[in-house]
Parts: structure tokens; C-alpha cells; sequence
């Protein structure tokens, strides 16, 4: 791993952050490192309000959106709404389709079939739309790149609604009406929703138009908060209050279907980190192994019953997807290994029978493992496929870009992206995708990277800083959970490996005559040499809460030790 620390604050503002706040030094250099630096600012931080949410009409084209529903309604027309076969996708949908719904009779669902259809808008999802009646579709969560799906939509005299928070292309489709926080001309001052997000501020802007407030919407944040977790967006300005009150409503009255996943679990309160693994990966399974309207279903379905046989379902697909996801980064590993690729700038891996619905998630564990950007690719149609993940700092889209004349099509961002090649191109396209990456990548980015935000002691370890910790959450991008380093650390005499193979680090630390504090570090098992016979040693860790048999005691959570 490869240590940094953020810069520290000015010593004067430090001192007079913590005297507004009436908070320690620590607290307030945190707080500042987050761009919190007044006492307004940090009671928006720990006391999120709904009455800070923007209002949805200063988005570009909303009052154009919800004019055509409305006019939709008053004509009697059928109305699709269309998203993606994610988490955030099928979130979109149902959170949309539950709130039309509630007022309105003539509304039906439709996913794209992940394997023939693939991502975003589809000609077949069209043709379904003029088969069955439908006149306008509203698409989430994808469709603002989809300008000839659109115009192809059009020609049949069906309207479209896009509501995306993907980055537009040069030119947008030919919609009634396109959301998109990211459009260069849409001045909606927070553009990092999800696209439940762009969903929400839709209905939001619907709800404005019936009386409804905020507060009548609320039950609608679940959704919201899940997308938020699961599309790893910024939790930050407006969707760290749509997370906020969509985990109080996950943890005090969640809607049936993930109820009946929660009660899968031997969890009771979830936090948003709860939500990325244990709601989103049983959602995302449904659109991996069969299909994501099974997800959809379970979303809006209001009965207890009904919903536990679809969780039932779902959490069998979320097996599958498991083994297969085990499975596959196994065969992985040893073709790497096989072929000599170990010490390349890349990891670029193929084999026809690979489950297509799983090679992101092994694109994602090869980078854990290897840590460079990958590219897993398996067989679809005539064609190969590809997922592909990056490595902090690096953008694996532009450098995919610069691999564009052997690439039949690709999409996606920064640190994640798809793509399709023709076979023959495939060994091409990995000994330039090599070469581009080797050319450009900063070397010190094939070490992973640990931020520390401060450095401290153990003394100043306590539960009264833990229960300010708390009330930095929810974390995620942008508000991510405190790391702290200490130095000259000794194990109490007690340190040992722990779990399957002894892959876990389980100590307890002391320093200067201070603790001992219980610490565990997941598969650190390998650093148990470094902090046997007393010997000295430095931590990076974030402050943590260990439950065992109703006892809560604080323990520090460890991430490396060096």
C-alpha cells in the first residue's frame, strides 16, 4: 500500500472551527478537510434537512417533462417506463412506475434484457412500446446518448423522456424532454445525482404539480438511497440528504420488498455500506442471471407473501452469480498466470464461455488483486464482450478511446467502462490496450493508495470521537470514513492470526503507556511478523464499533501496517 496524508488545515482555522463548533481539534480538522468550515455549513453536514433539497423545476426541461405527463394522463395514453437492468436502473423504474401508479391506471415497466438487448434504450424495447399502445416512454437512468433509438421512436409517434445523469454527447436525442443535471446548458445546481436521483426529482416536480410536498415523497428515499450506495456517486450537497432520510426510512419503514430481503439477514439497522453489499449485489443479481424485471417486481410488489417467494428468488440467483464470480476469477488467475502476464501494466483476460452477466464484478477482482486496469471479455453473438475497471487516477475510458480503431463499440467512465470487439480484433486490441496503458499510466498508481486524513494517538481514541464519527455518515465518495495513522505502536502480546487459514490480523495495540485498544485487520494475517515480540510498528485504521453478545466496545480497524 502506499501510504499519503492530506494536507492539515491551517493551525487558525483549525482553532476556530473547534471553537464554533465547540468540538475537538481532530473533529475540526476532519471536518475541514471536507470543505466544512463555518458553523452553517457543518449543522447542513450533521443535521441534513429535506427543506435543502433543490427545487426540481430548476432543472432544464422539467417543466417540459411534466407538462407531457400531465397531458399524457388527461388524453388516457399508455405511458412505458424504461431503465436499465442495474441497481440504479431497475431502482429508477420502480420507484417511477410505483409513483405514476398511485394516481394514474395506464403505466407498465420494461427492462432490457441484458444479453439481447444490452445497455440503454433498445430497438426492441421500441417495437414493444408501438406493439402494445404506448405513446410516450420514459426512459431512466439511460438514453441521453440514444439519438438515432429516439428519432427511431419518433418516426412511429412515440414520445420519450429521458432522465439520465450520464455525461452527454455532442448532441442530445430528439426528446420531448431530456434531465440531466450533466447537460452543459442545465444550471441545476447539484449535478451529481443518480439517475433514481433524476427519477426523483421528476416525481418530485410531478408532486409539486398536486400539491404534495417533501414530505408526502419520503417513503420514495429507500429507492433513492440504494442507487445512490450501489452507482457510487458523490454523497455529498443533495444526495447525502436523499441517502440520509432514505436510510432512516430503509432501517424504520422500508417497503415490502426489502423487507423481505433484510429479513434474509441477521442485520436490524443497515448503514449505506450495508445497503452497497447486501441490498444492491441481490438487486444487480436479478439483471446478471435472468432478468432485471424480476428485481422490478420485487421492488413494488405490496405483499409480504408475494414479496418473500421474489426475495427467495433472487437471493437463489445471488448465489448463483456468486459461484459463477468464484468460479471465473479462478480461471482467470491461472490463464494470467499461464500466459506470463503478471508483471504487465494490464490484465487482459478471455474465454467464450465466461458468464457475461458476472465479468464485471471479476474485472473488479482482478483489479483487487493485480491492481492495474482490467478488461475480463467472453463470447456474445458474433461479437466479444468486455467489462473493464481502473485503478484510482486513471482513466481507463480515454485510454480505451485511444484504442478506438480496433473497438466495434464502447461506453461508460473514468473507472469502469463496456465494450464490444470483433475476435479477430481481440489480440490486437490487447497488445495496444497494453502499450497505450504503459505509455501513459503514472507507475506509483499500480500501488493502491491508502489517504490518510490525520495522523493521531491512541489516547485520543474514544467513544465520545466515535460517536461524532458516527454522525459523519453516511459515507461514501466525497465523505469517505476517516482514516487515521498512528505511529510506534506495540501488540499487547496477544496478536494472532484469526479465520479461515489465519487470513485475518486480530492485536491489540498500545502506545506510550496508553490502551491496550482491540484492532482487527481483515486478510492482514500476512503482517503478523511485523508486530510479534513487541516489536514497533505504524497503523492506518479507521475507529470502529466491535458488537459481541450485546457488548459494544471500540476496536480500531485496521487497513495496513507497515
Amino acid at each position: 500500500m502506499r501510504w499519503t496524508i492530506k494536507p492539515k488545515p491551517k493551525q487558525e482555522d483549525i482553532d476556530g472551527l473547534s471553537k464554533a463548533l465547540n468540538v475537538n481539534g481532530l473533529v475540526a480538522q476532519l471536518l475541514l478537510q471536507r470543505g466544512i468550515d463555518s458553523y452553517e455549513k457543518a449543522k447542513k453536514f450533521f443535521r441534513p434537512e429535506l427543506a435543502d433539497i433543490h427545487d426540481p423545476f430548476l432543472m432544464k426541461d422539467m417543466h417540459i417533462a411534466v407538462a407531457r405527463i400531465e397531458k399524457a394522463i388527461a388524453a388516457g395514453e399508455n405511458i412505458l417506463v424504461y431503465g436499465d437492468y442495474d441497481v440504479d436502473g431497475t431502482t429508477s423504474v420502480a420507484l417511477m412506475s410505483s409513483y405514476l401508479l398511485s394516481y394514474y391506471p395506464n403505466v407498465a415497466t420494461y427492462i432490457p434484457d441484458r444479453y439481447a438487448e444490452g445497455y440503454g434504450v433498445s430497438y426492441q424495447g421500441i417495437d414493444f412500446a408501438e406493439d402494445n399502445g404506448f405513446s410516450l416512454i420514459i426512459a431512466l437512468d439511460c438514453g441521453v446518448k440514444a439519438i438515432e433509438k429516439v428519432a427511431y421512436a419518433k418516426n412511429k409517434k412515440i414520445d420519450f423522456i429521458i432522465c439520465d445523469h450520464h455525461r452527454p454527447g455532442a448532441s442530445l436525442p430528439d426528446a420531448v424532454a431530456v434531465l440531466d443535471p450533466k447537460r452543459n446548458d442545465c444550471t441545476y445546481p447539484y449535478d451529481e445525482l443518480c439517475g433514481c436521483g433524476v427519477g426523483f426529482k421528476l416525481i418530485q416536480a410531478l408532486g409539486t404539480n398536486r400539491g404534495q410536498t417533501i414530505d408526502d415523497l419520503i417513503s420514495y428515499l429507500d429507492l433513492v438511497a440504494t442507487a445512490i450506495g450501489a452507482d457510487i456517486v458523490p454523497i455529498t450537497g443533495e444526495n447525502r440528504v436523499l441517502a440520509f432520510y432514505g436510510l432512516q426510512v430503509i432501517n424504520t419503514r422500508p417497503r415490502i420488498g426489502f423487507k423481505a430481503i433484510i429479513n434474509q439477514t441477521k442485520k436490524t439497522v443497515l448503514t449505506i455500506t450495508d445497503v452497497v453489499f447486501i441490498i444492491a449485489p441481490r438487486i444487480n443479481a436479478a439483471g446478471r442471471m435472468e432478468h432485471g424485471q424480476h428485481a422490478v417486481n420485487l421492488l413494488t410488489e405490496t405483499n409480504m407473501e408475494q414479496a418473500a417467494k421474489f426475495a427467495a428468488e433472487i437471493e437463489k440467483y445471488n448465489q448463483d452469480r456468486r459461484n459463477l464470480d468464484q468460479e471465473i476469477t479462478k480461471e482467470a488467475l491461472e490463464q494470467i498466470i499461464e500466459n506470463n502476464e503478471e508483471k504487465g501494466f494490464t490484465s487482459v483476460v478471455y474465454k467464450d464461455s465466461w458468464h457475461k452477466g458476472v465479468i464485471g464484478i471479476v474485472a473488479s477482482r482482478l483489479t483487487e488483486i493485480y491492481y492495474r486496469p482490467t478488461l475480463v471479455f467472453t463470447k456474445s453473438g458474433e461479437k466479444l464482450a468486455a467489462s473493464a475497471r481502473s485503478v484510482k487516477g486513471f482513466d481507463v475510458y480515454n485510454a480505451l478511446h485511444e484504442c478506438a480503431d480496433c473497438i466495434e463499440q464502447f461506453g461508460g467512465h473514468k473507472y469502469a467502462a463496456g465494450l464490444t470487439l470483433l475476435e479477430e480484433q481481440y489480440e490486437t486490441f490487447k497488445a495496444q490496450f497494453e502499450k497505450v496503458v504503459s505509455d501513459t499510466i503514472d507507475p506509483k498508481l499500480l500501488k493502491p493508495e491508502i489517504s490518510i486524513d490525520a495522523l493521531v494517538e491512541v489516547k485520543d481514541m474514544n467513544s465520545k470521537l466515535m460517536r461524532i464519527l458516527k454522525q459523519f455518515a453516511p459515507f461514501g465518495p466525497g465523505n469517505m470514513s476517516p482514516i487515521f495513522m498512528a505511529q510506534d505502536l506495540q501488540d499487547s502480546g496477544y496478536a494472532k492470526g484469526v479465520g479461515k487459514e489465519e487470513a485475518h490480523l486480530k492485536l491489540a495495540v498500545t502506545q506510550n503507556g496508553y490502551g491496550p485498544l482491540a484492532g482487527i485487520g481483515f486478510n492482514l494475517g500476512d503482517k503478523l511478523p511485523l508486530v510479534i515480540n513487541r516489536q514497533m510498528f505504524d497503523a492506518a485504521f479507521s475507529l470502529d464499533e466491535n458488537e459481541w453478545q450485546g457488548n459494544i466496545s471500540l476496536q480500531l480497524k485496521l487497513r495496513d501496517i507497515r
